[in-house]
């Protein structure tokens, strides 16, 4: 299931900042893992990830580096644009796991979300945004 668009934009950058929070990651490695963590939740595509880690990076949550990719061969390799949390960041995304937690204890309590919803859901998308180890 796909999170419509109004949702998204509350869950992705907060979905962004949390996988940086874990290790620095290059923008298609991070569109990858937002749709395997997510089961396709959270999927995004380059042209929705770019412009917002450019945003995070204007208000100084995230900050980019270029990686030599070293020897360019066969196999496509090139340099990568690597983006890594700020202090910032990591405060920004404190405050928001929060607030999506009294989010998703609220749709609980009116029944919107439940543990019986299957694993995507607000439930697993709040789990997946609090795992701090690899799956």
């Amino acid at each position: 299931m796909k999170i419509e668009r109004e949702l998204m934009r509350g869950a992705g950058p907060v979905a962004v900042l949390k996988l940086l929070n874990r290790r620095e990651m290059y923008g298609y490695e991070l569109v990858e893992t937002l749709a395997e963590r997510t089961d396709g939740a959270l999927a995004m595509g380059q042209s929705t990830l770019y412009p917002m880690l450019y945003n995070l990076e204007a208000q100084g949550f995230v900050e980019g580096y270029w990686k030599e990719a070293g020897t360019k061969g066969a196999d496509g390799s090139r340099d990568r644009k690597y983006y890594r949390l700020t202090d910032k960041g990591k405060t920004r995304l404190a405050e928001d796991s929060k607030q999506w937690e009294a989010v998703i204890r609220a749709m609980k309590a009116l029944g919107v979300a439940s543990l019986a919803i299957p694993r995507v859901s607000l439930v697993s998308v709040s789990s997946a945004l609090r795992i701090g180890a690899n799956p």
